[in-house]
């Protein structure tokens, strides 16, 4: 049997299957991340976005928790990377090693090779290592001495960073943040989350329970079905508005490129689909905005110098841009006259 690649075709759900197969992904994490829905309900939406997602936050959060309990609810092949100073480009993507048997040279594959990757505390590597994941991230394929490897389908990057200020790290490049589709950050839980991790943690932990309630096969069929998710030319020419707004503003030195822009549109599809609908609203943009654009933009130095983060100034250009005026019956929902997609006929 041949592995799946990203050249063969998977179909999409009816729209009740899709809510039950993404409800349960949820819940099955939301066993071992404590009051933190909206943040489980956002990695979700970027892996059937077909993206990466960068976890960064302080330690002790559950970063790299969240992360597992995500690989281990899908039944799929799942590595796990832990990034060190000394970890070389060869240990991520692979390496080719002479076989005295056979007089030749064989291909070891990589933690790449896998359908998520889990990479911990990525910014602990040097960017060298950092940088072998640029093409496997991108074009879902793996080059070695010159022969070209593709990667399974579905796969996903999802990596964990502490903030750059921690000591013993070092910042991404700006070419490696712009292959994460989103960055999010954890945060500390309630008083009530705390309370019930410590009921539910504190002698065992749940994670070690964790069963996958889904497989890679199923995944794929839910990309599928967000990918078939309207999105109308207002709700396009909205999404490079907030886009070209970054590169305009002038705390900006360097805006969000067109691949966000392409980026926020699918992870927008992505929430639609888990919201039940089969079209985008511009909310749905405003919503992923700064998750989604704001690790990609530098701030000028004067920014800096008056601790402007980029997350308030995305949030300001959303709060700034105005939204599309026609508010008529529907207007997002612009396939009138037309034939109905296979997401409407599937059961809306």
């Amino acid at each position: 049997m041949t592995t799946p690649t990203w050249g063969e075709p998977a179909g999409p759900l009816t729209n009740a299957e899709f809510a039950t197969a993404t409800q349960a992904i949820m819940a099955n994490i939301e066993q071992v991340i404590e009051g933190k829905s909206a943040t489980v309900r956002l990695a979700l939406a970027v892996l059937l976005a077909e993206g990466h997602l960068l976890i960064e936050d302080v330690p002790g959060v559950g970063k790299t928790k969240l992360a597992k309990a995500l690989a281990r609810s899908i039944d799929c092949s799942v590595r796990r990377i832990q990034f060190t100073p000394d970890l070389l480009p060869s240990d991520v993507t692979g390496v080719s090693v002479y076989n005295q048997e056979t007089r030749d040279f064989e291909f070891k594959p990589g933690a790449v090779f896998a359908n998520l990757v889990v990479g911990d505390e990525i910014n602990r590597a040097s960017p060298k290592t950092q940088s072998a994941l640029l093409e496997c991230m991108e074009e879902r394929q793996v080059t070695v001495d010159g022969t070209t490897y593709e990667l399974q389908a579905p796969f996903m990057v999802i990596a964990t960073q502490n903030p750059i200020e921690m000591e013993g790290t070092y910042p991404l490049p700006e070419a490696q943040r712009d292959r994460f589709t989103a960055r999010i950050a954890m945060g500390y839980p309630d008083p009530r989350a705390e309370l019930a991790m410590l009921s539910g943690h504190g002698d065992h932990d749940p994670l070690t329970d964790l069963r996958a309630v889904t497989d890679a096969a199923m995944v794929r069929r839910l990309i599928a079905t967000a990918r078939d998710v309207h999105a109308a030319e207002a709700v396009q020419q909205y999404a490079i508005a907030l886009v070209t707004a970054t590169r305009e503003a002038p705390e900006i030195r360097l805006g969000a490129s067109p691949r966000s822009t392409l980026q926020l549109l699918r992870t927008a599809k992505a929430v639609a689909a888990l919201e039940g609908r089969d079209y985008v609203l511009p909310d749905d943009l405003q919503a992923l905005a700064v998750p989604v654009l704001a690790h990609r933009i530098i701030p000028t130095a004067d920014a800096q110098l008056n601790r402007r983060t980029t997350d308030t100034i995305v949030s300001e250009i959303v709060h700034r841009l105005p939204l599309p005026h026609d508010r008529a019956r529907n207007p997002y929902d612009t396939r009138d006259g037309r034939t109905p997609t296979s997401y409407e006929s599937r059961g809306r």
